[in-house]
């Protein structure tokens, strides 16, 4: 079995030895020819659901609709998500809920209803907003979903976000709604919900780390330094220094990257391909003024002080000593990216300048039939990453898109259903892929032969 560790040394191997895996290729040329066998062809799922190789199977343990402990019943949008250990045989996973006010004309009766002294912001009716996030716990070997109910509401789209060393789960808001006749507060910021949730939590938003259309955040445990993404065509690359690691709430400074001596860089390659694949680039980082941003302009401010562009940035996933992160849209065929950043090892502190943590393009697709508008992402225990792909041309279908240390991509799973997989993590034992199927809602969990990849 490859360990995290073996990705990262596997892939720096191919960057430092100057070898070039056909999957990597040059910025406007094809990239890569053909998926590989790995677990060997996807069988046609007689439920005409979600395709996998022979050997695996999937359970449905959630969907839109089910009553949950609460009284309340699933919520649609699915889409973000993260399992945490609860025990020996147990783990927990919280859930994300990408709802907007107008879902509430549609929705259950319950939610409907829902007036609660917890939810973050509400209705002029005072009815909560649909957004937030629930809680399921999972018993790893009887196979059985135990219970679920909400953990957060009030909240607008909360899209992807991140888990926390220190157990908690952090929901990102895709949204920079003001107050109107129909809303009373802000949106467009992070809120921190812990794994050992019983129920509603108090909603905080945590307003140092920025307000804009946040996506996925990736915490690096060494530092504590929390890694943000934005989904916006011209979006930046963010990472917050808490004055305090493990507690946000207390704030701290939030910071946009930049290429080193390329200032305004544009990692996108829509044009002129300025960002080849698989080369190094230096970075630095600048501090950003006014996070709060009551214009929305926190990333044009951004740029104009030097910041890069990304397409999109979305999902991402701390690995070992780095991360990886989607960018939906980037590319010469606008496909897709997948952009790779190692600290330095002076991370957010005096000495970094003399070492400077470096960005990579790690992929770039020029075919949508091996890799197409990725999205929410996991570094598997295993060594690969395994990418939700988010297109709805119906041009093919959303997959699951494993890629091997070596930069090989292939072909996991093939949904059937015109939506998107989001949420895809890992049990910490590695036996069980989580995913979900964002509408109409659906959690499932995988099992199967993972040891046996051909390699």
């Amino acid at each position: 079995m490859v360990t995290r560790r073996q990705f990262t040394l596997g892939a720096s191997a191919l960057a430092f030895g100057g070898l070039t895996a056909s999957f990597f290729g040059k910025v406007n040329a094809t990239a890569f020819q053909q998926a590989i066998e790995a677990y060997g062809p996807l069988l046609a799922d007689a439920n005409k659901l979600l395709d996998l190789p022979a050997g695996f199977s999937y359970q449905i343990i959630s969907q839109l609709g089910d009553e949950m402990a609460d009284g309340f019943s699933v919520p649609d949008n699915a889409d973000g998500m993260g399992c945490f250990a609860l025990d020996d045989e147990r783990v927990v996973l919280m859930r994300n809920h990408e709802l907007v006010p107008k879902y509430l004309d549609e929705a259950a009766a319950s939610i409907k209803q829902h007036k609660s002294v917890l939810a973050y912001d509400h209705t002029s009716a005072g009815v909560a907003l649909p957004g937030g996030t629930s809680k399921l716990v999972y018993n790893l070997n009887t196979q059985q979903l135990e219970t679920q109910f909400l953990t957060l509401v009030g909240t607008i789209r909360n899209c992807a976000g991140g888990t926390t060393p220190w157990n908690s789960w952090l929901s990102c808001e895709e949204s920079v709604l003001t107050p109107s006749s129909d809303l009373t507060k802000s949106h467009g910021y992070i809120f921190e919900v812990p794994a050992s949730a019983t129920g509603l939590v108090e909603p905080l938003p945590l307003t140092a780390m920025g307000r804009f259309n946040h996506e996925a955040a990736a915490v690096d445990p060494r530092t504590g330094i929390v890694y943000l993404t934005e989904d916006r065509g011209d979006s930046l690359f963010y990472r917050f220094i808490p004055h305090e690691q493990g507690k946000l709430h207390k704030g701290g400074r939030l910071q946009a990257l930049v290429v080193k001596a390329q200032t305004r860089f544009d990692t996108r390659n829509w044009g002129e391909g300025k960002m080849p694949v698989q080369q190094w680039l230096e970075t630095e980082w600048i501090d950003l003024s006014d996070p709060q941003s009551p214009e929305d302009d926190l990333r044009q401010r951004g740029y104009k002080d030097g910041a890069a562009l990304f397409a999109r940035g979305e999902g991402i996933h701390w690995g070992e000593n780095e991360l990886y992160f989607c960018c939906t849209n980037g590319g010469a065929k606008q496909l897709g990216q997948v952009m790779r950043y190692q600290p330095s090892i002076y991370e957010g502190q005096v000495g970094e300048s003399s070492a400077p943590g470096r960005l990579q393009l790690f992929l770039e697709s020029a075919d949508p039939s091996l890799f197409n508008l990725g999205d929410n992402l996991t570094v598997t225990p295993f060594g690969h990453l395994m990418v939700c792909e988010d297109q709805y041309t119906k041009v093919v279908d959303n997959h699951l898109r494993g890629v091997t240390p070596q930069g090989q991509p292939y072909n996991f799973a093939r949904l059937h259903l015109q939506t998107e997989l989001a949420g895809a993590c890992f049990s910490p034992d590695g036996s069980t892929l989580f995913v979900n199927i964002y509408s109409p809602a659906k959690t499932i969990a995988i099992i199967g032969p993972w040891g046996k990849f051909k390699a």
